[in-house]
Formats: structure tokens, C-alpha cells, sequence
């Protein structure tokens, strides 16, 4: 090779867009490829749904995509919001039921559709249990139970007090659920509650040691809709209680 050959190879090796390197087309050397946003979405979910919130990363979705993570903080902020973007359309995938026009039994009615829903995308639980990120096509529920809550005359303090209430029975229910679930498909030799409680313990826990060879069975009669319903119905009765003595 002659000197000038080299000296044209070493200048095409320090600028690439001049010919015959990475940047031929024209595009400078590092610049990320354009990423559609629905597909970015869509690989975020497929890794929370696969391998829960903690495997989720920019960097982990970038990398799925054959992108930066850089590139990815043209679209979002952080984390949070990719997934908040995740939950986004998810409960609108499910119809809405008929309800009834009574709001007590209404409000029953919407904490069952939402406890339904949930357990249909568990997913969606570890997104939630990061504080306030929700699908706004969800509020919707929210909105009943307050309305509701508030025709049947509690204040707008108790009535936001009832969905909180609601949502924890809701929110708590579907993760003790998914836990007995894990643990029936992957038995383990450990013992869990009631089998931890023996004999010996009957001096200080009575009644366990007495109802836990039949706790399971007693715990398996039970009814989501019963439960809500009583719930409900407690929630309602202090409310409307607090309101007369507030007026006396």
C-alpha cells in the first residue's frame, strides 16, 4: 500500500461518514435509531409480566430494543413513568359491568369488579405497591365508590376513607392469594401458618392450636363479594353514626 493510500484509509477511519465506515449514511456514529414508543411499552410489560417490576430497567428495555437507554429518556422520564405506561389501557381492556342504581349495593358491586379485574393482571400488583402510579382509565372506580359512599350520606372524608379501606381489603386479598398460588405450584418443605403452630404453642395460642388442622378448611369457605359486602356494610353504619353525632 502507498503512502497515499494510507493516508486516505487513515482519514475514512477518523471520519466514517466520509466513506467507508459505520457512518456512510450519513448518520453520526452513536446516534440511537429511532424507537417507536408502543413497542417500547410493549417490551416493558412483557418483562414485568414475565419477570415482575424488579427485573425492569432502562437499561433492560434498551437492550431488548437493540437500543440505549438514552435513547429512551427521549420518551420518558424515568422509570416510574415507563411504567405508568405500562398500566395505561389495561383496565379499559375489561368491559365495564352493569350495575345496580342502589348506591350501597352499587358500591359492593365496584369493589367486586375491581378485585375481579386485578386478579385477571397480578402483574399490575407490584406496579401498585410502588405508591401512586395508576391507569387513569381505572379512576373510574374510584369515582363510584366515593359517589356512592356519598349518596348513602357520609361525608366526603369518610367517603374517601371507604375506598381506601375497600382498596386495601382488595389490594391485600389478591396478594395473599397469589402467594398461596406460588406456593401450591412450587411446593416447598418448609411449614407455613397453620402448620407452624403445634402442640406446644397451645398454652399461649389456644385457639390456633385448636382450629388449625381445620383452619385451611374454614379459610376455603370464603367469598370475596361476602366479605366486601360486610365490609361495606360496617363502613356505612360508622359513617352515617359519625354524621348523627356530628349534627347533635
Amino acid at each position: 500500500m502507498s503512502g497515499t493510500e494510507k493516508t486516505e484509509k487513515a482519514k475514512k477511519m477518523k471520519n466514517p461518514a466520509a466513506g467507508g465506515g459505520p457512518g456512510t449514511a450519513g448518520r453520526p456514529v452513536g446516534r440511537p435509531r429511532r424507537l417507536d414508543p408502543d413497542v417500547m411499552v410493549a417490551a416493558a410489560r412483557r418483562i414485568v409480566e414475565e419477570e415482575g417490576v424488579a427485573a425492569l430497567s432502562m437499561r433492560r428495555v434498551a437492550k431488548e430494543l437493540g437500543s440505549t437507554p438514552m435513547a429512551l429518556y427521549h420518551y420518558v422520564r424515568d422509570k416510574d413513568e415507563l411504567l405508568m405506561l405500562t398500566l395505561s389501557g389495561t383496565a379499559a381492556a375489561f368491559p365495564r359491568p352493569e350495575l345496580p342504581e342502589d348506591p350501597r349495593e352499587r358500591l359492593v358491586a365496584v369493589a367486586a369488579h375491581m378485585h375481579d379485574l386485578i386478579g385477571k393482571i397480578p402483574w399490575v400488583l407490584d406496579i401498585l405497591a410502588l405508591g401512586e402510579l395508576t391507569d387513569r382509565n381505572a379512576l373510574w372506580m374510584v369515582e363510584e365508590i366515593v359517589d356512592c359512599a356519598l349518596a348513602c350520606g357520609l361525608s366526603p372524608a369518610r367517603s374517601v376513607r371507604v375506598y381506601r379501606t375497600v382498596w386495601s381489603y382488595v389490594y391485600g386479598d389478591l396478594v395473599f392469594r397469589r402467594a398461596a398460588a406460588r406456593r401450591a405450584e412450587s411446593p416447598s418443605r418448609r411449614e407455613f401458618f397453620p402448620e407452624t403452630v403445634t402442640e406446644e404453642d397451645a398454652a399461649g395460642l389456644p385457639r390456633l392450636a385448636e382450629m388449625k388442622d381445620r383452619w385451611r378448611e374454614y379459610a376455603a369457605d370464603y367469598e370475596t363479594v361476602e366479605e366486601l359486602d360486610a365490609i361495606v356494610e360496617g363502613l356505612l353504619r360508622r359513617g352515617k353514626r359519625d354524621a348523627r353525632d356530628a349534627t347533635a
